[in-house]
């Protein structure tokens, strides 16, 4: 070894010790923060399904759907880290041997041309993506449009220059490599033009210095990064692999459609319970430590790429609402707080999260539980959990929600529904009708003796335009020879509103009311029109033995006019704007049925809005925001309703009642504020098909 090697071989041994030592200790401050976390029930196993998802996961990226240059880019810096991590290996031997390979694979052709096309679609790839946020970087007036608003450029920027920099440190030795000499141009396909003419020595020199230089700027990396523990840009590499393991739902879908049981430090809460728990139970996350430790790790795995907030509609209406700051103050927060929980034995001396300043009460309200952040996040963030468990403690420990909830909850308490009207009118929807409606009790002696028991719900009883949908599903129903009934006044409201809305309590008593009478009357198959109960009876109400079989009425509809026993008849040619309900599309996937039903119906053209399917832009009714006011910015149902507008339909098509009140809301005022003339028509799918129907038996 001459004095080259010598001096390069001390700097790398205390690069590396400083840097894994830095490294290892970073690592540590992250698990014992998120350690004084609660427990998280469920989420090892089961081992094979999850296992099997989290593979098809990173290599597949699916969460980078509409977004092929990002996940190109992406995919191959992410697979060149393990791959790569064999050429520093190989640094350490070339520092004291400038010759040296690893043993068994160092001469592999195939491994050797995967590094050599790994590195350079690295080199690539972190260009694109280095250009990619400077096109996307906040400026100016429209900062807050980009999705890198409130995102650490710096730190990312470091990280992209270090990949940059590794990888054109593994492409510059393996040229000089290959013009030391030993191997052919076989083993260098990519990166064989490049070696120099150099002699001998020179070529060993540049061997040792170039892989001390990668080593350093490896270690450098662990060093900044373990200085850092909330440097989520960086970490995210390695937490995203235990995140998304550990994912809510095993099968892979993202965290949508039921909420989780309220639980305590003492575990999970019922009705029955409620009265046995101790005097310093804490109900929903008032403090940091209220999380659960996947909460935890959830916030420090965020990348800061801005995904949920690109697509959240309180955002992009100027609520101070965004799914990823959100993330960042409480990832923040914990890092901060964590030590000094841990010194007080974890005695709830955290910083109240809502009243402390760490998340401003207008956020948290702001949220309409529309799921589009969770659906975004490439690394399984449970963005809707952890502000409904936020909400929870701020309506049962603290009394402290916006005050129109106050009437809605007291409302549901008294008269079972938000609109405070009696049970005695829930039929009045029927009043007129050419056939009857049976009703469970009085007419059919339970739900076994008709094929589905009709669950109109609230709005489809109370509110006048979901009433029209109401008699037009009925209607259809009994046109195609199926039977059917409804509860009449043994029907409460599902409880979605006050669940959403953190009241978790109310949930459980209007919820258990109607499990138990769903069971009593033996319902199996339900037919809903509103996309809430749908999500309520079946992905929520198995949590409480309610175990049924839930169609959407686009769902049963579709398939009458396929099996011939609806025939809708043409008409004049209308083009029609379909919007996905949050609840119906992006918490239970149900996208193609509705667009089905509209296919079939002869004259149609559907004219699809820039946002839908999973990236349709929310209707603003969601998180119980249906009776809340919207003072901050503009209203959602506008922004969405300027969308269909733009579409130039006739018709926007609907199959939510609370789509169709705020869509109808929003068109107006989004009209008046433009001038618009002729503005579409809002109505339900139902609605479109019972005219075609008609038509239909009136021609025969």
């Amino acid at each position: 070894m001459d004095g080259v090697q010598w001096v390069a071989l001390v700097v790398v041994v205390v690069a590396t010790v400083v840097g894994v030592g830095i490294f290892a200790r970073g690592a540590t401050t992250i698990t014992r923060t998120v350690r004084i976390g609660r427990s998280a029930p469920g989420r090892w196993r089961p081992v094979g399904p999850r296992a099997r998802r989290l593979v098809a996961e990173v290599l597949g990226h699916g969460r980078f759907q509409h977004r092929p240059v990002v996940k190109a880019a992406h995919w191959v810096v992410m697979l060149s880290f393990p791959l790569l991590f064999l050429t520093l290996l190989t640094g350490y031997g070339q520092v004291i041997d400038p010759g040296f390979t690893l043993p068994l694979v160092g001469h592999l052709w195939p491994l050797e041309w995967a590094i050599e096309a790994f590195a350079w679609a690295s080199l690539l790839g972190i260009a694109a993506l280095f250009v990619l946020r400077l096109r996307l970087r906040p400026r100016g007036e429209d900062a807050r449009r980009s999705r890198f608003f409130g995102s650490n450029q710096a730190q990312a920027y470091f990280v992209e220059a270090t990949v940059a920099a590794v990888v054109l440190a593994v492409i510059a030795l393996r040229a000089l490599e290959h013009a030391r000499g030993g191997q052919s141009a076989w083993h260098f396909p990519l990166t064989a033009w490049l070696a120099p003419s150099w002699d001998q020595g020179t070529l060993e020199t540049a061997i040792v210095v170039v892989a001390t230089v990668k080593i350093v700027v490896s270690m450098s990396w662990f060093v900044v990064v373990g200085l850092q523990p909330t440097m989520g840009v960086a970490w995210h590499r390695f937490l995203a692999i235990v995140n998304v393991y550990a994912r809510r739902e095993p099968d892979g879908r993202p965290a949508l459609g039921p909420l989780q049981p309220i639980t305590t430090q003492h575990g999970p809460v019922d009705l029955e319970g409620l009265e046995d728990l101790p005097d310093d139970a804490r109900l929903g996350v008032g403090a940091i430590e209220d999380f659960t430790w996947k909460g935890l790790l959830d916030f420090s795995t965020c990348t800061e790429c801005g995904r949920c907030q690109d697509q959240c509609p309180a955002w992009a209406t100027d609520k101070p609402l965004s799914p990823k700051l959100v993330t960042l103050a409480l990832r923040d927060h914990a890092a901060a707080t964590a030590p000094y929980l841990r010194a007080a034995d974890e005695s709830h001396a955290g910083l109240d999260l809502i009243g402390g300043g760490v998340i401003d009460p207008d956020a948290l309200w702001a949220c309409t539980t529309c799921g589009a952040c969770v659906q975004q996040c490439p690394v399984d963030i449970e963005h809707v959990d952890a502000i409904v468990d936020m909400r929870r403690y701020q309506v049962l420990m603290e009394s402290a929600f916006p005050k129109e909830l106050g009437g809605a909850f007291t409302k549901l308490e008294r008269q079972g529904n938000p609109w405070g009207l009696p049970a005695r009118a829930r039929l009045d929807w029927a009043k007129g009708l050419e056939f009857d409606v049976p009703v469970v009790g009085a007419d059919v002696e339970s739900a076994d003796d008709v094929e589905y028991l009709f669950w109109v719900g609230c709005a489809g009883a109370y509110e006048d335009r979901a009433k029209r949908t109401t008699r037009a599903v009925a209607e259809l129903l009994h046109t195609a020879g199926v039977s059917f009934a409804v509860l009449g006044d043994g029907e409460g409201c599902t409880g979605d509103p006050a669940r959403r809305a953190g009241n978790e309590l109310l949930y459980q008593m209007l919820a258990s009311a109607n499990v138990e009478v769903l069971n009593e009357v033996g319902a199996r198959r339900i037919v809903v029109t509103c996309a809430h109960c749908f999500n309520t009876i079946a992905r929520e109400y198995p949590q409480l033995g309610g175990r049924y079989e839930v169609l959407h009425h686009t769902e049963l509809l579709n398939t009458l006019v396929a099996d011939g026993r609806l025939r809708p008849a043409p008409q004049e040619a209308t083009s029609v704007t379909y919007h996905d309900p949050c609840y119906l599309g992006r918490h239970n996937e149900i996208y193609s049925p509705p667009r089905e039903l509209l296919d079939s119906l002869p004259g149609v053209t559907v004219a699809e809005m820039p946002r839908n399917r999973e990236q349709s832009f929310c209707c603003g009714a969601g998180g119980a925001r249906m009776w809340m006011e919207e003072s901050i910015g503009t209203r959602i149902s506008t922004t969405r309703a300027t969308e269909a507008i733009g579409t130039g339909a006739d018709v926007v098509a609907t199959a939510c009642p609370f789509c169709t009140v705020m869509l109808s809301d929003g068109v107006a005022a989004a009209a008046a504020a433009t001038d618009v003339v002729g503005v579409p028509e809002v109505t339900d799918i139902a609605l479109l098909l019972l005219d075609r129907v008609r038509e239909a038996e009136t021609s025969a």
